[in-house]
């Protein structure tokens, strides 16, 4: 899989660029602030429909312009796809495939693959749980594109049961009559039933991504692990006897009901997917508050190369993206993964200086200056 072209209008700091672009590495130079992340940023919001620097899209609009679009060739073999993605903060963003408007920006999911190392990754190993829970939800999406539905089916679900809850304990603090919470049971049904679903992904994905991680951080730092990834679930020690979606919704379900009292005090939902963790241990320890800089950087570097390989294993080799991470390495590393990655059937890569390129990552170079990108 490899993007042949990019084309941005109002995107970040462009009024409109087009880039053409072959297999290989392609390495995007520039000062810092030129705009050469933009780029790399814009084919990651294609693969995932967000952005790994900001959580709303206001950001990514140009300033003066209502909307921005991002639109891309995509070649998985002997096919090619266009996709478009037209971002309207504020309203439904829309989306084309094939110059088709009868599509859904979800159903642009699948069509282009990405894993993306960048600095914020350092937030998967010393950062709060949402960093973690993010990363395992993007990879689920990425290997399985409908799971964007279940992700989507659950924030909804657990929006409706939230509102219900603070409404019960504002009632309950101003001494007002008790609230029927007759919904609250089927409300409760509903955040069972995708939030197990949910809960068995992860739980697949982390089984079979252990392996991998551990490999690959033994080949960033080698003898510096072993690594683990253990799951921490709000439904406490019995989920990891759970070994259908049945048992994950019964558990949920029990957990629920145990909670319902503090939920209705505190007006918030405190069980499910969205209060577990991802615990990433170095040797016996966790990682967060233990692991060195440059432990934590192998470690992160680690999860995103398992994350590629994973994903290369199930048929659908994804694009490499590489954004200013170079320069964040000490040598022994920068060369290490370097070696790593080359072989990628697209890898693209940011840097401030040409330098900052390992030697092994030779290809195509474009010159980024204030918002013009020129081949060199």
């Amino acid at each position: 899989m490899h993007v042949t072209h990019l084309s941005l209008a109002d995107f970040r700091s462009y009024a409109r660029v087009e880039v053409p672009l072959d297999p290989g590495v392609t390495a995007f130079v520039g000062a810092n602030g030129q705009g050469k992340t933009n780029l790399v940023e814009a084919v990651g919001y294609l693969a995932t429909l967000g952005s790994h620097r900001v959580s709303s899209d206001a950001p990514l609009v140009r300033m003066g312009a209502d909307r921005a679009v991002i639109r891309a060739a995509v070649t998985q073999g002997e096919r090619s796809q266009l996709i478009e993605l037209e971002l309207n903060p504020g309203r439904a963003n829309r989306a084309r495939i094939n110059r088709s408007s009868q599509v859904k920006p979800r159903d642009v999911l699948g069509i282009l693959r990405t894993v993306l190392f960048a600095p914020e990754d350092l937030a998967l190993i010393k950062g709060d749980p949402g960093e973690r829970r993010r990363f395992l939800d993007e990879l689920i999406t990425s290997r399985s594109p409908r799971i964007a539905g279940v992700r989507s089916d659950y924030e909804r679900v657990l929006k409706q049961r939230n509102t219900l809850l603070k409404s019960a304990a504002m009632a309950r603090r101003h001494g007002g009559r008790s609230m029927d919470l007759s919904t609250l049971d089927v409300w409760d049904q509903h955040l069972g039933r995708v939030g197990a679903e949910l809960l068995a992904q992860r739980l697949d994905l982390i089984a079979t991504l252990q392996p991998l991680a551990d490999k690959a951080y033994e080949q960033l730092a080698p003898g510096g692990g072993p690594i683990a990834l253990e799951y921490r679930s709000s439904l406490g020690e019995g989920i990891e006897g759970a070994q259908t979606r049945d048992e994950l919704y019964e558990l949920l379900i029990a957990a629920l009901v145990e909670a319902r009292k503090q939920e209705i005090e505190r007006g918030v939902t405190l069980v499910g997917p969205h209060r577990d963790d991802l615990v990433l241990k170095l040797g016996r320890l966790p990682a967060k508050g233990y692991a060195s800089h440059g432990e934590s950087w192998s470690y992160a570097l680690a999860l995103r190369l398992a994350s590629y390989d994973l994903l290369r294993a199930e048929g659908n080799e994804p694009v490499l993206v590489l954004d200013d991470v170079f320069a964040e390495l000490d040598v022994r590393r920068r060369e290490r993964l370097a070696e790593l990655v080359a072989p990628g059937e697209q890898v693209l890569v940011t840097a401030a200086v040409d330098d900052d390129v390992p030697g092994v990552l030779a290809g195509a170079r474009y010159g980024v200056t204030d918002g013009a990108v020129e081949r060199l």
